[in-house]
């Protein structure tokens, strides 16, 4: 029995190894992508801790060479949704039990064992199922997770120490339980951590999970929670399917127990999702939480006074890092007149020497865009602007799917700032500029704060510190995530707590206490130490 108030480690951010020529974790990271990518790995569900096969299997293929098989999922049925629930409601009486820094250790292994022993399988996994490069794998699915991990432990001991006032003769407390029922994490491809975190999060407070992946996410899911498993989380606590949205929706929201969702996606799904909890609010026991993280329509507003190389550069790895496929990724730049050449001289020229093709050769800086689906999306505005008499294509404009899901990191301008892809999320490597009189300076930014519904991430560019003031004032509530002289990229667990508002999601940070508490129930007791015997109060007694 627990009879001490612990201290987690001091949390800090896992350093981001260069994976230089000549490195150990170069040579290890080549080793492991080369075994990985030479194989097909027969992938279950994992439902109260055991891994679950079915008949049905659906093949996986890297982005960048989709007609390479690594692998073969088992996919799931409505059964399977039922079982993950069952197998989660049963483990979640002991797992609530559970001393707090027992359940804390679990994660904290894991996070060791994630940058330890598993680095170059977490980051080869990262590497082949999502086309990202080495630098953008290890940022994400080792670094990242690994502070999701160790801060969030830092931040429940935060939460567990906040105990309210009592005066003599009584003593206040705070209970931080879970919530009643079972947490539904739905997580998206394009980041790993974000498919660790959405699920663990909760678990680290007590609840219980049903996880479902996006289809593209799931072999690096698969590692993720083999991790999990060697860490020593108990059957039963984070139960993985792999269902199709409606399947698992249908059983899930008529549950009487469904007590939150975990989202990161789009907001047309998100919005759809929260209707349906809505419609079905008379069937659950507890109101559920509802956490999610969408789009974006992320913008680059550079002032007169702007560092001209400094704004090439956030446009190019804003913009263009990982295809674009970053919810937070650049995708509108608002570029004032009197630096504009000079700006976009200097990114034409950086995006044209970029390098693009298969992540196992480190020299490429642009890798596949994640399927079919998504390359025919980003093709056609391509292909719409290539038509347009209000756009022009000044870098790029090509793709090729013949092998891989190749699309060349496509720059636009444009003369009218409501074109279509200055509104549109796109999602992919396609970045459009509008150039702006400097004294329509207030003007334009009323005009980017109205262009979208969009409030995720933002950035402004100034040398001018009036200016930067001016700006940061009127688009107070146009992103979540605002930079100075930054790329609108980049979040790091523990500094900048990442999260939108508007369209964007509900703005609950990742990466801060704000998430944890929203899978916390808290229950105030107040103990009276030496209660009173008379029902009478002091007024009532005689003159």
């Amino acid at each position: 029995m627990s009879n001490a108030i612990f201290q987690v480690p001091m949390p800090y951010n896992e350093p981001v190894k260069s994976f230089a020529p000549g490195s150990p974790e170069r040579a290890a990271v080549k080793e492991t992508l080369a075994q990985m990518s030479a194989s097909i790995k027969e992938i279950p569900m994992y439902i109260d801790g055991t891994p679950v096969f079915t008949e049905e299997r659906v093949a996986i293929s890297p982005p960048h060479n989709h007609r390479h098989i690594i692998g073969n999922y088992s996919k799931g049925t409505a059964a399977h949704v039922q079982q993950a629930i069952e197998a989660a409601l049963a483990a979640k009486k002991a797992w609530e039990n559970m001393p707090w820094e027992q359940r804390v250790a679990i994660f904290l292994k894991a996070a060791d064992l994630m940058t330890g022993p598993y680095r170059a399988k977490m980051n080869a996994a990262t590497m082949l199922a999502q086309s990202k490069n080495i630098y953008q794998a290890e940022i994400d699915c080792v670094c990242e997770m690994a502070d999701f991990f160790r801060f969030n432990a830092h931040y429940l001991t935060q939460i567990y120490a906040d105990q309210p006032y009592s005066p003599n003769g009584t003593w206040n407390r705070l209970e931080y339980r879970p919530l009643e029922g079972f947490i539904f994490a739905l997580t998206p491809f394009n980041f790993t951590s974000i498919a660790g975190n959405l699920p663990c999060a909760p678990a680290m407070a007590g609840n219980v999970c049903v996880w479902k992946p996006a289809d593209a996410q799931i072999y690096s899911a698969a590692v993720i929670m083999e991790i999990l498993i060697e860490a020593g989380l108990p059957a039963g606590v984070i139960n993985l399917v792999y269902v199709d949205g409606p399947t698992a929706g249908e059983v899930i929201f008529s549950h009487s127990e469904f007590a939150g969702l975990h989202f990161t996606g789009s907001t047309g799904v998100f919005q759809h999702l929260w209707k349906t909890i809505g419609n079905n609010i008379s069937r659950y026991k507890s109101y559920p939480r509802i956490v999610g993280e969408t789009g974006g329509k992320d913008y680059i507003f550079a002032h007169k006074s702007a560092d001209a190389e400094a704004v090439a550069v956030a446009m190019s790895r804003g913009a263009f890092e990982f295809q674009g496929q970053k919810c937070s990724a650049a995708s509108r730049v608002y570029l004032s007149e009197s630096i504009y050449e000079a700006v976009m001289e200097k990114v034409i020229l950086q995006v044209n020497s970029f390098k693009m093709g298969d992540p196992a050769d480190f020299r490429n800086f642009i890798n596949a865009v994640i399927d079919e689906k998504a390359f025919d999306k980003i093709a056609s505005y391509i292909d719409r602007a290539h038509q347009a008499t209000d756009a022009k294509i000044v870098a790029g404009g090509k793709y090729d799917k013949s092998k891989g899901y190749f699309i060349e990191p496509t720059i636009i301008v444009t003369e009218n700032p409501k074109y279509l892809t200055m509104c549109e999320e796109i999602f992919g490597p396609v970045l459009t500029v509008f150039k702006y009189k400097d004294e329509a300076l207030e003007d334009t930014l009323s005009l980017l704060n109205e262009t979208s519904p969009y409030a995720l991430t933002g950035a402004v560019f100034s040398q001018d510190r009036y200016a930067v003031q001016a700006i940061s004032d009127i688009l107070r509530h146009a992103a979540g995530n605002f930079y100075i002289n930054d790329k609108p990229t980049g979040a790091v667990v523990g500094q900048q707590p990442f999260g939108g508002g508007r369209a964007s999601g509900t703005n609950d940070k990742a990466g801060s206490y704000l998430n944890l508490i929203r899978w916390i129930s808290p229950r105030t007791i107040k103990e009276t130490l030496v209660p009173p015997v008379r029902y009478e109060y002091p007024f009532m007694d005689a003159e």
